[in-house]
């Protein structure tokens, strides 16, 4: 049961605030899939208890049967469609082992059988509609209209569709730019993390270039149209990852990898051990009930239960340590990897820009407790993030902040204001004065951004700032190395010295800067190419087409965007960076399971058919046969739900 997303027609709904985007999530019963499982399984869950505690059958059969019904008829339809064209498929399998079971008084295994395959149907196509719903929700970053100034400088607002290239159009303070193009006049801050990932403003003026879906600070643009809205990065992002999406091969458990095999084979076995003893004379009721048990002891229930439970189990484990694995394929296909591509901010990074240096000028006259206060109570009018980290900052050291009079704030320069009677500027060093300290520059250099306070005109001290290093990123960076024998790669959209900077800290040396989102793309299919098995790890809308595209890709949870978290195969809740290398470690400890419980039921299979072949196997010691291994592969599938298996999965993927 595969599946890939598909382009949808996408209808604009309005935000319900500035700067919000229309959500849109697939409710879980607004699926059919999702309907006929609820349906099976409750119909099973009712059945159950009734059978067990001896009621009549007439109280528990018919709801067997709607459970049946319910959950079987859509996986028996699609295998008749399969069979159509000349394949045939597990799901068909199972819908007829079922029916097989039933027909010798095995109702409850039979519809066992059936709901699993219908739950796992229905948690498929909720995986892809919810997919699909954010790849559509993310054209609303891009607002649905636009100020068009027109040659005699009139204003007129107009689809953003209609917008061509030269066309030139306005952008307010707060307003999303409509269009890809470049600034011809104004000055502001344009936050764009969610084209670079960049975790600051960035300031625009006159030449340089913005994007449409991004925000716009506290000045106003003017912008040339450069690129039509179809072909605008918000536009090839949507492009990129439904394209991903469906190209990328889709990864099967190792039973569905033999599924024409051994489907094709049993069938035929089947039909032979029924009609070769009816061709030697062999009563039919013989034939068919040697038959009948030759179905049960060779369908692949054990075989199925024997990959299903262990990588159930890891899922279950995982999730209970904030890590949501979105399927049982994906388990799987995570301790497969054997390269990982980073993103920084708000994976590496916390996300969030803090005041990592307090640094007062020579004859200032202040301390750093005075030096900080001063520019937090300037600030702290202020929206910008850094204004944030500045007044964050004051507060943790517990100082009181004064009053703050005559706030002024000049897009890309900084604030001012009067602070006890003394005027304070805040703000980027190379646009307050003309020769910027020394000291700014060894904080720029070291990856930091560094804030100019200026006091009565006379430059008072330096902070600087940086988004700060997950305290668990390094020992997790020398988790992955030893998990996977090379070293993590780190795409970021931020500047090559910050990037640079903070990969030294966590030990990465493969550092790639200043990346589009098609150039992460780009990066991620370069490794796939030359062989390797990429786990992508981030957690914005620029790291979607990347995620899509790699082998296994896990987004951070806690600040994730929509699009990141449905796209992204698994999901690290609490943004705990420690729990992907535990996450791969307890991947490949199922996968190990798994084979054991391959083995297992294969040996009790082969062992069971032969019995029935070249004996008389009774039917009731077929069905123990074929009930106890398959309790038993489903126990030795379940140790994975021990909280020490987690405990050493985290052992393990720490060297």
């Amino acid at each position: 049961m595969t599946s890939t997303l598909t382009p949808q027609p996408v209808e604009r709904t309005k935000p319900e605030r500035p700067g919000a985007v229309a959500r849109r999530r697939t409710r879980v019963l607004a699926l059919p899939e999702a309907r006929w499982a609820a349906a099976a399984t409750a119909f099973f869950l009712l059945a159950l208890p009734l059978q067990l505690t001896g009621a009549p059958a007439w109280t528990w059969g018919p709801l067997y049967a709607l459970s049946y019904v319910t959950g079987g008829w859509e996986p028996g339809w699609e295998g008749l469609k399969a069979l159509k064209e000349r394949t045939l498929d597990v799901d068909l399998l199972m819908v007829v082992a079922a029916l097989g079971a039933a027909s010798i008084g095995q109702v409850m295994d039979g519809a066992l059988l059936i709901v699993i395959f219908a739950t796992s149907g229905a948690l498929e196509a909720l995986a892809t509609a919810r997919t699909a719903d954010s790849v559509r929700g993310l054209l609303d970053l891009a607002p649905a209209t636009a100020t068009r100034l027109s040659p005699d400088g009139g204003e007129q607002a107009v689809s953003v569709e209609e917008l061509k290239v030269g066309d030139t159009v306005l952008v307010r303070p707060g307003e999303r730019v409509g269009a890809d193009g470049r600034v011809l006049d104004g000055a502001s801050e344009v936050d764009q993390a969610t084209i670079t990932g960049e975790p600051l403003p960035v300031p625009k003026e006159r030449g340089d270039e913005v994007f449409a879906g991004t925000l716009n600070g506290t000045g106003a643009l003017r912008i040339r149209v450069e690129r039509d809205a179809s072909d605008s990065v918000i536009a090839r992002i949507v492009r990129m990852v439904q394209e991903a999406s469906e190209t990328k091969a889709p990864t099967q458990l190792f039973i569905e990898k033999v599924e024409q095999r051994y489907s094709l084979g049993m069938v035929a076995a089947t039909l032979a051990v029924f009609l070769v003893p009816i061709a030697f004379g062999e009563q039919l009721t013989d034939a068919l009930l040697r038959a009948m048990t030759f179905m049960i002891v060779a369908s692949p229930c054990a075989v199925v239960l024997a990959t299903m439970p262990p990588l159930l189990s890891a899922i279950a484990n995982a999730g209970r340590h904030g890590v949501l694995v979105k399927s049982a394929v994906v388990m799987e296909r995570i301790g497969q990897v054997d390269a990982v591509a980073l993103d920084k901010t708000g994976t590496l990074t916390e996300g969030s820009p803090r005041v990592t240096d307090v640094r007062p000028l020579p004859g200032s006259g202040l301390d750093d407790d005075e030096l900080l206060t001063l520019a937090a109570a300037a600030e702290r009018p202020s929206e910008h993030p850094l204004a944030r980290a500045v007044v964050d900052a004051a507060r943790e050291r517990g100082l009181g902040l004064p009053g703050a009079e005559d706030f002024t704030s000049a897009p890309g320069v900084g604030v001012t204001a009067v602070v006890g009677g003394r005027t304070v500027a805040v703000g980027a060093p190379a646009r307050l004065l003309q020769d910027t300290p020394g000291a700014a520059a060894e904080l720029e250099e070291s990856g930091r951004t560094a804030v100019l306070v200026v006091v009565d005109g006379t430059p008072a001290g330096l902070l600087g700032i940086a988004d700060r290093l997950r305290p668990d990123a390094a020992a997790t960076v020398a988790a992955l190395v030893t998990l996977t024998g090379t070293a993590p790669a780190l795409l970021t959209g931020d500047n090559p010295r910050a990037a640079a900077h903070l990969a030294a800290e966590a030990g990465i040396d493969d550092v790639r800067a200043g990346l589009l989102p098609q150039d992460k793309l780009t990066a991620v299919q370069e490794m796939e190419g030359a062989g390797r098995k990429v786990l992508v790890v981030g957690d914005g809308v620029n790291d979607a087409p990347a995620l899509a595209a790699a082998h296994t890709g896990i987004a951070m949870g806690r600040a994730g965007s929509d699009l990141a978290l449905e796209t992204a195969d698994a999901v690290i809740v609490r943004d705990e960076l420690a729990a992907v290398p535990t996450t791969v470690a307890l991947s490949r400890r199922a996968r190990r399971l798994v084979v054991q419980n391959l083995v297992i039921a294969g040996v009790f299979i082969a062992g069971l058919v032969v019995w029935d072949l070249a004996g008389n196997l009774p039917l009731p010691l077929g069905v123990a046969g074929h009930e106890g291994s398959t309790v038993l592969v489903g126990l030795n599938g379940l140790r994975l739900l021990r909280e020490g298996a987690w405990q050493r999965a985290a052992a393990e993927g720490n060297g």
